[in-house]
């Protein structure tokens, strides 16, 4: 026991048994429901601003370390996955690189290297059944989800050249997005669109980062 120890508290597995201490308790922390796998999503609110990207808005953000885990070949999983993986097969490796080479400072130098080699290679051995098991990422939400959506006129009047209207998503989030009517659209049996009016979002300019609208049909009231 004393020798285990010894190991488990030597240079380096010292400061992996600290890292893994850390994991074991997030992994605790998540089977009681104190933490999640993934972070609070967005929500769709962004899109009234007027001034978001149409693709991709937020994709950066959500995916800056997903570059990193790909070159190293552990994409495909949570970045807390891989993060866990790598330290439990590098402690699992320090310890045994430190029995095989031996005690003194000189063989503990020599234990780091061969340690972090095996994280890496056992998680990235790990990963590969782990992939099939994670459902595919939701694509990121673009403005044209909005098309064919009905809405809220929220301006005194909506023409060629200004309107906004408001706009409720799938998931129940809200956006005050920009909206146009035709001429045509306010000749025809509806008229033209004023504050409070149902509408319906048939068409988006990308150019002009706005929604073209006409009255909603009865159905849709």
């Amino acid at each position: 026991m004393r020798g285990f120890l010894g190991a488990v508290t030597g240079f380096p597995t010292a400061v992996f048994t600290f890292a893994l201490v850390v994991v074991v308790g997030y992994w605790v922390l998540v089977l009681v429901g104190g933490a999640h796998l993934h972070g609070a999503r967005g929500h769709h609110g962004g899109y009234g601003n007027g001034h978001g990207q149409d693709h991709g808005h937020g994709h950066g953000h959500r995916h800056g370390h997903g570059g990193l885990q790909r070159v190293l070949g552990l994409g495909g999983v949570p970045i807390t996955v891989a993060v866990s993986l790598v330290i439990a097969f590098a402690w699992f490796g320090s310890l045994a690189g430190g029995v095989w080479l031996g005690g003194g400072g000189g063989a503990g130098w020599l234990a780091l290297p061969l340690a972090l080699a095996t994280g890496w290679v056992g998680a990235r051995l790990s990963v590969l059944p782990l992939r099939r098991l994670m459902p595919e990422p939701a694509p990121p939400p673009t403005r044209r989800d909005f098309v064919g959506l009905g809405c809220v006129i929220r301006t005194g009047r909506v023409g060629p050249d200004f309107g906004q209207a408001e706009v409720r998503a799938a998931d129940g989030s809200s956006a005050v997005v920009q909206v146009r009517q035709s001429l045509d659209d306010a000749a025809g049996p509806g008229g033209e669109l004023r504050a409070g009016a149902a509408a319906l979002i048939y068409d988006y300019d990308a150019e002009g980062e706005y929604f073209w609208v006409m009255p909603a049909p009865a159905s849709a009231t």
